[in-house]
Order: structure tokens, then sequence, then C-alpha cells
């Protein structure tokens, strides 16, 4: 008599066994045990480990990265809340300030001291200052057609703009303030209101300080207030 061939064996497909025990959540349910004898990969090192240590672990894990991300999260809004108590200060210094002489003063103490920006310069044309009985004081300089060009040809056709700035251009654009011996690096923000109104240049002598992937959003804002101040002053009878 002949034997029968073994029928061939059958496996189940381990997406459909997926599907059915996301479908079928409380399988375990009085089936404790089964838990206790199921095997699964070691996270970190070879072999095998057990559902519920394996359970134990990614929840530390995730446990762990909420932690993290909670406290980038607090560090985020701490630095945004130094942030804007910085530019706080920084604002109604400018507010304060009762001529441009003392805007562009106010300025530039402001930045270094709360922002870490060494050197500014506040180009503005000659009908701003017209008005005074006195040449301007550093760091604010008139606008001429050479540093005009200069200033306009570093920005690009942009509003603002970070990028590097050679020994030669700080010594142009930033007269009152010692020049490096190498590239620094700089903000450009363009002033107008209805007008041209001039050009914000905050410098640094370190190349990276202001770097071309920054956001210029801070110093649009910065010069955005500076450049309505310049108006007020210029219709001020005081100047």
């Amino acid at each position: 008599m002949t034997r029968a061939a073994p029928e061939p064996r059958k496996t189940l497909d381990p997406d459909r066994v997926a599907e059915w025990l996301a479908t079928h959540p409380d399988f375990f349910v009085g089936r404790e045990g089964l838990l206790q004898q199921l095997k699964v990969p070691h996270p970190e090192a070879r072999g095998a480990t057990s559902l519920l240590e394996r359970l134990v672990h990614d929840l530390r894990s995730r446990a762990e990265q909420a932690e993290w991300r909670l406290e980038q999260l607090l560090e985020s809004a701490r630095h945004n809340e130094a942030q804007y108590r910085r530019t706080r200060e920084l604002v109604l210094a400018l507010l304060e300030a009762e001529n441009n002489d003392a805007l562009g003063q106010a300025l530039a103490t402001q930045l270094a001291e709360r922002f870490h920006t060494p050197a500014v310069a506040l180009w503005c044309p000659a009908s701003l200052t017209d008005v005074e009985p006195q040449p301007p004081q550093a760091p604010r300089q008139v606008l001429d057609d050479h540093a005009g060009q200069r200033l306009a040809a570093l920005l690009d056709g942009r509003t603002s703009r970070c990028t590097r700035l050679t020994p030669t251009d700080w010594k142009r654009l930033l007269p009152h303030a010692a020049a490096p011996r190498k590239a620094g690096s700089c903000a450009i923000s363009r002033l107008t209101l209805g007008e041209p109104l001039g050009y914000l240049v905050l410098a640094s002598p370190d190349p990276d300080h202001f770097r071309a992937s920054m956001d210029t959003l801070f110093t649009e804002y910065v010069g955005d207030v500076v450049a309505r101040l310049l108006v007020r002053q210029a219709h001020s009878p005081h100047g």
C-alpha cells in the first residue's frame, strides 16, 4: 500500500496575522501566560527578550524622548522670553532718544550690550541731516552715492541680507569702527517708509556671526522702528 505524500506545511501570512490582532485587541485577555511566552528581538543586543520586557524598554524609550522634546520646548520658550525682553529694552531705549544722534548711539549701545553686535552703522541721506545744526555723529553716517551703491550691491536686490564683509567694505561702511584684519560678517537692512531713508548695518568681526542662512526678521524689525523714528525726528521742531 502506497503511503500518501504529506501535505505541504501551511504558514500564516504575517501581515494578515498583524491585521487580525489589530482588529481583535482583546485576544490576549485571559491569555496572559501567552504574553509571557512570546519572544521578540532584543532592541540593543543579539538574541531575544520577552514581549513584556520589550514593551517596558519601548515605553521607557518613549518617555525619554518625550522628556527630551519637553526640555527642548522649555529651552525654546526661555530663549524667546529672553529675546523678547532684550528687544523690548532696545525699542524703549530708541523711543527715549531725543534726536538722531542719540538714536544712533542708543542703537549701537543696546545692540552691543544685549545682542553681542559690536559695530553698527546708520546710513541716512543728507535730506535727513540738513535740518540739524551739526554733522551727524557716529554711528550715523551721511549716505552718498559711493556708499549707497556698495550697500545696494551687498543687498543684491533684497530688503535685508546677512553676508560676509571684507576689511575694505568694513572700512568703507563702518569708518568709525576698527576694521578686522580678515573678513567679518554683517546684516544689512534697507530703511524705507514710503521713500528710501537709508540703510542699517549690523556688523561683527566674526565671519560666522551673521551667516547667509540666518533669518533677517529681527534686523528688518529694528530697521522698521528706526525708520519711523528718523521720520519723526525729521518732522520734529527740535530735529
